[in-house]
């Protein structure tokens, strides 16, 4: 997708939902050439036993199938989602609309502001995962 509109793999919003032990689910969303760092995932997330929620609790909660899960309007209150904050580097992210190949194009703030995100460092192991007074 980021190729065919002209712009990094990066800026392609990958929208993750993980099960924590408590039942608790959360949205977790990287550039898509990203891998969140185990550790610092855990640590922001507030819980060592989280796993990748399955395709029908991806369902069950967000209304959408894995690949089409946009980044906002689905999530009741207090849901957290979590962002990577290298991510507001990028001018401009794509996330998903609802279905496969529809597309969004948001600038980071107003994705922060649509998803209500926790921004977090998610991704490099040298920062500290919370990058304000949060967690």
């Amino acid at each position: 997708m980021a190729h065919a509109l002209g712009f990094s793999e990066r800026q392609a919003v990958k929208t993750l939902i993980f099960q924590v032990d408590t039942g608790e689910r959360v949205l977790v969303m990287l550039g898509g050439d990203q891998n969140a760092v185990s550790g610092n995932l855990k640590k922001a997330i507030g819980s060592r036993n989280i796993q990748m929620a399955a395709p029908d609790v991806v369902k069950e909660t967000t209304g959408y199938i894995i690949g089409s899960i946009p980044a906002f309007h689905w999530q009741p209150e207090n849901f957290r989602s979590f962002l990577e904050a290298s991510l507001l580097n990028e001018p401009i992210l794509g996330t998903g609309g609802g279905q496969w190949g529809e597309e969004i194009m948001i600038t980071p703030e107003n994705l922060v502001k649509a998803s209500r995100a926790i921004v977090v460092n998610l991704t490099d192991r040298e920062r500290a995962v919370f990058l304000n007074s949060e967690g």
